[in-house]
């Protein structure tokens, strides 16, 4: 059984974060792009709200949020949920930007404490299906949801040039959940037994990650005894990349790679979010 990986006790102090972000913000702010696509920082700051409340809505109270479409693959499911964000940010653009701090405000405990009611190692009612699963623990999910409350708030404060999340403390988690992709995403790929994978994320974060393949399956290990490749991506890129705000062709010269190149493609090709 993979180790759980702690994030309940960050949500609150992440959401303090957040709120106090908002409020700083200057009425231009609110319209200044982010590298979510098309999406403002309004767009983004509803877009966590609507993560918040639908939790509420569905765990809280036992509403059934049903599809309008039949899902046959997760092909299927991304579509249904861009549809589904697409939807609330575009009904989101006719409230005010103080609206949406008090909605903050006031949804959040709810939705952490219903986060905290969850039984860890229970099964989720979604499954982490960027990391291959079809069911999962709650602490997983509960860590899913952890890196979307930190990626959305990186990116409202990459738009605004405004830092404090960017911490071993937030972000060394997100990348731990991040990186339990990567077995999923390397089960197809071709490397005798024993390859070994290192990812590096530098300064602030220095953290480190090992990845050992043994009969034909790749596992996180403390550490590899050899690395056939080692990774080194800036704690800037790195969460961008994962998340799909740039690719690794835009950002290829700022990421160090020694050993077989070709090992490391499908690391720098990971997505982490449902995209």
């Amino acid at each position: 059984m993979a180790a759980m990986i702690e994030t309940l006790h960050l949500f609150r102090p992440l959401n303090d974060k957040l709120v106090g972000l908002l409020k700083s913000l200057s009425a231009s702010d609110w319209d200044k792009k982010t590298v979510a696509g098309d999406w403002t920082v309004k767009d983004v700051t509803a877009h966590l709200l609507d993560g918040s409340m639908r939790f509420i809505a569905i765990h809280r109270d036992q509403a059934t949020l049903k599809p309008d479409r039949e899902l046959h693959n997760y092909g299927d499911v991304v579509s249904y949920l861009n549809q589904l964000n697409a939807d609330w940010v575009r009904a989101m653009k006719r409230v005010s930007p103080r609206q949406l701090i008090d909605l903050h405000i006031a949804t959040h405990e709810d939705y952490i404490c219903g986060l905290e009611s969850l039984p860890p190692h229970g099964p989720a009612m979604f499954s982490v299906a960027w990391a291959g699963e079809e069911v999962s623990a709650n602490w997983f999910h509960i860590a899913r949801d952890f890196t979307e409350k930190w990626h959305h708030q990186q990116q409202i404060r990459h738009a605004v040039n405004s830092q404090g999340i960017l911490t071993a403390e937030y972000y060394k988690p997100v990348l731990d959940t991040f990186m339990r992709a990567l077995p999923f995403r390397y089960k197809n790929v071709a490397a005798p037994d024993g390859t070994g994978i290192r990812v590096i994320v530098e300064s602030p974060i220095e953290g480190s990650w090992h990845f050992l393949k043994s009969g034909n399956v790749w596992t996180q290990t403390q550490e590899t005894e050899r690395a056939d490749v080692t990774v080194s991506i800036p704690a800037e890129i790195s969460w961008q990349l994962f998340t799909k705000a740039v690719r690794y062709a835009d950002v290829k010269g700022l990421i160090g790679i020694t050993g077989d190149e070709s090992l490391a493609m499908p690391l720098l090709q990971m997505i982490t979010v449902m995209a």
